[in-house]
């Protein structure tokens, strides 16, 4: 059932960086809404490049940045959750949505439309636990009609639950699980959830209601798993379940076998020892759609992934960074450095652009030459050091083993991993001023891992990818005084 376009709603999707509101944005753009796309930090949403959309930062710990965020707003999405601030989150969960409830009232928005989850009988999960309150809080802290849609597992490039899932079955051929594979649960297609997303915008029957939603099926994890595995053409799983393996005790291994960020991926699983059960005929009778069963989700994931563009710059899960493959992970790992200096970005700009070659890279070049070392001798191209210019780089150019994929001129510069690795990569650097008018230049390593291998590879150069990047950006930012000096 095709989302209908409606040419007069004014809607704002906070928390639009994360995977709901990333596939919201352009949705809600291409069925005629004027979407206004919020999360704290403007950059990571500007990096999506969504036209036709107007891009602010707020936070909602932060009451003062809710004004411009929510002016002239009619119906606000809350995608927006904690879970990735440790063991406080279910506090900061119910402060943000307190300030979200009020800020909306004043400016006057008609309707919250806000994604919660589904909540069994007995629930003791504090992430579940916090989701329920968070609805409860945004509807009694302000007079704005509120309505919640509850979801379980949601089959989407992103979700949690889905990428722990995906991780699990490329890399574990065997899997010694707690109880909770056999755990039921009815998982929804991304396509479908989106759809009743805009399909509720301001439909007054939805108001201050509560909606369970769910699929066409329900499935336990490992079928889920089971039927992954089939439509990705690898090998299907051995799963053992072992009875004494507790959701709790399975969560502290998730790090060396998911690249799932490890506190959202436990305080998933600590739900996961319930059946999720969905009351979903009263949405289905509001809005009647024709639900994706398991399969075609699956299908809709990776035939989803496949048709994303390239992209000039690092973007969370963007299929292109990851080589193209389903089975790179779509979170990635990250270390960076970052120094100032009273250099311009002009400077910064010219000494960044000698990267590689015989310049080599700043900072600890033994390090470097030692890891092409490594890569040629497996067979891989480290050794092939080359530029097509000395002191110029232009979109496409091979810096030894990267290659040049997105650059704006005293801005950025994102470089793409090239050795063989088990994963994908990307290096980028970002030029930027401060207010009192040094330049910040800032250099960030991103790991798409494959697999448990990949995962390894990662933790065992992480300690040494802090001590580079912050001594390269120190480096150049002392090239870049001594440049400045020289042309006085």
């Amino acid at each position: 059932m095709p989302v209908q376009p409606n040419h007069s709603i004014r809607a704002l999707v906070f928390g639009a960086s994360g995977y709901i509101g990333s596939y919201l944005v352009p949705l809600l753009t291409s069925s005629g809404f004027k979407v206004r796309a919020c999360s704290r930090s403007a950059e990571v949403l500007q990096a999506r490049e969504w036209p036709q959309v107007e891009v602010v930062a707020a936070d909602s710990l932060v009451p003062a940045s809710l004004h411009n965020a929510l002016a002239g707003i009619e119906v606000a999405y809350y995608l927006v959750h904690s879970m990735s601030a440790g063991k406080h989150f279910a506090r900061l969960d119910l402060q943000a949505a307190a300030n979200f409830a009020a800020a909306a009232e004043q400016a006057g928005v008609k309707h919250i439309v806000y994604l919660g989850g589904l909540v069994p009988k007995g629930a003791d999960s504090e992430h579940i636990n916090s989701r329920k309150a968070t609805g409860e809080m945004l509807r009694n802290s302000g007079s704005v009609p509120v309505t919640e849609l509850r979801a379980g597992i949601i089959v989407g490039p992103g979700s949690a639950a889905f990428e722990v899932m995906r991780d699990l079955v490329f890399h574990l051929p065997v899997m010694l699980t707690p109880k909770w594979v056999r755990s039921k649960s009815p998982p929804i297609a991304l396509d479908d959830l989106l759809q009743y997303l805009v399909l509720i915008a301001l439909n007054e029957q939805a108001f201050n209601k509560v909606y369970d939603t769910a699929g066409s099926e329900y499935l336990n994890y490992e079928q889920m798993m089971r039927v992954l595995a089939n439509v990705a053409g690898v090998r299907t799983p051995h799963i053992i379940a072992v009875p004494l393996l507790s959701p709790k005790l399975s969560s502290y291994w998730l790090k060396y076998v998911s690249s799932v960020p490890t506190n959202i991926a436990c305080a998933l699983i600590e739900g996961l020892r319930h059946d999720f059960k969905a009351q979903d005929a009263p949405l289905r009778e509001l809005i009647p759609l024709p639900l994706l069963d398991f399969r075609t989700s699956v299908e809709r994931v990776f035939a989803t992934e496949r048709k994303n563009g390239l992209q000039s710059r690092w973007v969370e899960g963007a299929f292109s960074i990851r080589q193209q493959r389903i089975d790179v992970a779509y979170y990635a790992k990250k270390a960076g450095g970052c120094a100032f200096t009273l250099a311009s970005p002009e400077s910064l700009w010219r000494v960044l652009c000698t990267i590689g070659g015989n310049k080599r890279y700043f900072y600890l070049n033994f390090l470097w030459t030692l890891r092409e070392l490594i890569d040629w001798a497996v067979g891989g191209i480290g050794r092939n050091r080359k530029r097509r210019h000395p002191s110029e780089l232009r979109l496409g150019d091979k810096v030894d083993s990267w290659t040049v994929m997105g650059m704006e001129k005293e801005q950025r510069l994102t470089l793409q991993f090239g050795m063989r690795a088990p994963g994908a990569g990307v290096l980028e650097f970002e030029i930027s001023q401060t207010d009192d008018g040094q330049s910040c230049i800032r250099a960030t390593a991103y790991w798409h891992p494959a697999g448990v291998l990949g995962l390894l590879y990662w933790y065992a150069l992480e300690p040494a990818h802090w001590v580079i990047f912050k001594g390269m950006t120190k480096a150049i930012c002392k090239q870049a005084e001594a440049l400045e000096e020289k042309s006085d």
